[in-house]
């Protein structure tokens, strides 16, 4: 399996000249670390549109390997299928073979956990069934990832989305944290969709934490690997189980310290517990 890091967390400007400064800075450090593969949002392809290969030589600078963009969809379904199918065209043209993405939200002031709204999902479903077949078409794989706040989130918001797309065309990504979140076991969801899962994102979370935690501040609980209370060599085991051998992506939305730290701390676990 090939190890990744999202460097989403570094940018923290979208003005183009100092949002590639901090890309860059994400690339350096995490090459230092011995991330070889990367994933950010699909929002950069915005600072590199007219000059993809301008992307693709900073990743070979720091011998880097960008795999994956990572999408955004409102309900909006003409406006985000116009603005994923550029993101996944310019995604091919700089060598990348996966598209994460996952519903934006429900759009609104109402709670963020919700029994499941067969409309929105049916929503998330013909967006994803769509962007999926033209993503086909040039090599990219569209991975739809459940995640805590969203029409897309629950063990039945799941099985209802899968159902209804096409395997064709849209894949799974599984998060382990946001799968802890669902109260869903990370391990049994990947058993479950084996024949799905084409695309990993890792973090942990403290379940303690999580217990006095509510509404938004659950996603406060996320962790470093090791920090929290995820097996993470089960899901690993479950991964060899059914066959995969692609990317494990680790991701923390909000660093304790530092997104150096952080993703220090992760790699430190990866290969000294994990063994990769």
């Amino acid at each position: 399996m090939k190890v990744a890091y999202t460097g989403w967390t570094w940018i923290t400007h979208r003005e183009p000249e100092y949002a590639k400064r901090d890309l860059e800075q994400s690339f350096k450090e995490l090459k230092f670390l011995d991330y070889d593969y990367v994933e950010n949002f699909a929002f950069i392809s915005d600072f590199y549109s007219e000059n993809p290969q301008e992307l693709v030589e900073l990743a070979e600078k720091y011998d880097v390997k960008i795999v994956n963009l990572y999408g955004h969809f409102t309900f909006n379904v003409e406006e985000v299928l116009e603005k994923a199918k550029k993101q996944v065209k310019f995604l091919s043209e700089i060598g990348g073979k996966w598209y994460n993405c996952q519903n934006a939200g429900f759009g609104d002031d109402g709670p963020p956990e919700r029994p499941t709204d067969a409309k929105m999902v049916e929503t998330m479903c013909r967006i994803a069934n769509e962007l999926g077949k033209y993503a086909k078409s040039l090599g990219v794989t569209v991975c739809f990832h459940p995640h805590y706040g969203t029409c897309v989130f629950t063990q039945e918001d799941i099985d209802l989305f899968l159902a209804n797309t096409n395997p064709e065309y849209v894949s799974l990504c599984v998060d382990t944290a946001h799968s802890v979140l669902a109260g869903i076991d990370p391990a049994a969801l990947i058993r479950q969709y084996k024949d799905r899962v084409a695309y990993i994102h890792l973090k942990d979370v403290d379940t303690h934490a999580l217990s006095k935690a509510e509404g938004p501040a659950k996603m406060g609980t996320f962790r470093a690997l090791g920090q929290g209370t995820v097996n993470f060599p089960a899901v690993i085991d479950a991964l060899k189980e059914i066959g995969y051998d692609d990317v494990v992506c680790v991701e923390l939305d909000r660093p304790a310290v530092s997104n150096f730290q952080s993703a220090q701390y992760s790699r430190n676990y990866i290969k000294n517990v994990l063994g990769m």
